[in-house]
């Protein structure tokens, strides 16, 4: 590899499931602003709504998510009472039962529900919204804890996709992450989901684990490949103990350097496409009859909080403490602790913290960005116009852009970008020279590829 190319790859750049991103989210939005901003809404606008769990049994110690260990079943009964009372209030606020396209349960372990909260909850989400009955409605799961009663109690809540964290079948990876989880788990977990009608599957693979070497990454790929899900995420292990302490329960010496990194991902990709998957963006993968497959076909890929998605809706409601929600110019996030999500609905308050109000300027950037994250091209002086604004504020990305083209990251005529295929795993990369707010704040991220 070029030595450019290492510098490029070990570059800190956010992931952009949103633009901007949540370090900037710095609005300070009340209950009644965003409630103002759900009454107002059309009639006609489709929903999405994401029920943030944040609660496991036990912490992973290469876990980024906004969630905490817990061995006892009351906290988390406490949680999903709250959790309804919450909906309740954002559907007081909202003009009309508006129709819901779109269900996903995150954590967290979402499924440390017990069965009859969380029927109590899909419940309340059905009678108090119009959910579709084709919505996706789908949830992420510990192959651990699924048993069962467990899994009947999602097919009779209507779930009909699963995605399951995998990461690596190696078991010194899996004692250096703290995650032990045999192959025969996740196999007889999809077995027992199948075996329920739920037969949309996703398994979540990751790289760049302490230990882990190529062959480990093949292997898992091949196991994963061998239960044939529709869609598997193959995503690159964010080492951040700065931003999640836990983190440092891991032997940093013993992470795999930029060049390893590299080439972990493209082994395990090699040996998804040989199995029959297409590459979907950067980082997902899925069969060709596949819905996500099909929409990166057709121009259709969006991408939002989830990753990359299908997702038509207008809005996503989020729900649950640290949620982030997107309204069609504003973003909001319900506050992070569980003690001041919880206090602001026992008050009858909507528990938004902050937010970030969208600029012309914000929706036309975020709309380039999530083309080249999706598309891996953009006409980013149509998109500029289309929003009525003048190409000519992109002077300072097309600049940004200038060594990457030098390195052949990307090519560019006029303001026409494309990404060559060999170059892809660079696309975060490519976009974060249209991130106006990028080199604003001290927020730290991981690693570009």
């Amino acid at each position: 590899m070029k030595p450019g190319l290492i510098a490029h790859a070990t570059r800190n750049v956010p992931r952009y499931t949103s633009y901007p991103t949540a370090p900037h989210f710095r609005d300070a939005i009340a209950s009644a602003d965003y409630g103002a901003l759900l009454a107002a809404l059309p009639g006609d606008t489709r929903l999405s709504v994401y029920l943030h769990v944040p609660f496991c049994r036990e912490i992973c110690h290469y876990c980024g998510c906004h969630t905490k260990a817990a061995r006892r079943p009351e906290p988390v009964a406490a949680y999903a009472a709250l959790l309804r009372r919450e909906i309740a209030l954002v559907a007081s606020r909202l003009p009309e039962r508006l129709p819901v396209v779109h269900i996903h349960w995150g954590g967290g372990t979402p499924s440390l529900l017990a069965a009859a909260d969380f029927a109590a909850t899909v419940r309340l989400l059905r009678e108090r919204l119009a959910v579709d009955p084709k919505a996706e409605h789908a949830i992420e799961l510990d192959p651990r804890t699924v048993g069962e009663e467990l899994v009947a109690s999602l097919a009779a809540a209507g779930v009909n996709r699963a995605s399951l964290g995998v990461q690596d079948f190696n078991e010194t990876v899996q004692r250096a992450i703290g995650r032990i989880q045999p192959f025969a788990t996740v196999a007889n977990v999809v077995a027992r989901l199948r075996s329920v009608g739920i037969g949309a599957i996703n398994l979540d693979l990751m790289y760049g684990l302490p230990h882990q070497t190529v062959a480990d990454v093949a292997r898992t790929a091949d196991l994963a490949a061998s239960l044939s899900p529709g869609r598997i995420a193959l995503f690159g292990y964010a080492h951040v103990p700065w931003m999640k302490t836990h983190q440092r329960l891991i032997d940093a010496a013993a992470l795999p350097g930029a060049i390893a990194r590299m080439e972990q991902a493209e082994a395990a990709a090699q040996q998804l496409e040989a199995a029959g998957y297409i590459r979907i963006g950067i980082d997902h993968f899925a069969r060709r009859d596949d819905p996500l497959a099909i929409a990166a076909a057709t121009g259709s890929l969006r991408r939002n909080f989830q990753g990359y998605t299908t997702d038509p809706a207008d809005a996503l409601i989020g729900l649950g403490a640290s949620a982030i929600g997107r309204l069609p110019r504003t973003y909001v996030q319900n506050a992070p602790d569980i003690g001041g999500w919880r206090r602001a609905i026992e008050g009858g308050r909507l528990p938004v913290v902050r937010g970030k109000h969208l600029c012309r300027e914000d929706l036309a950037r975020a709309e380039i960005i999530e083309r080249i994250m999706c598309e891996f091209a953009v006409d980013a002086d149509a998109i500029f116009r289309a929003h009525g604004l003048d190409p000519a504020g992109l002077a300072g990305s097309l600049a940004a852009l200038d060594p990457l083209r030098r390195d052949g990251l990307v090519t560019i005529e006029g303001l026409r970008l494309h990404i060559p295929a060999p170059m892809r795993a660079f696309a975060r990369l490519v976009a974060s020279a249209f991130d106006a707010y990028l080199n604003q704040g001290a927020a730290r991220h991981s690693v570009a590829v």
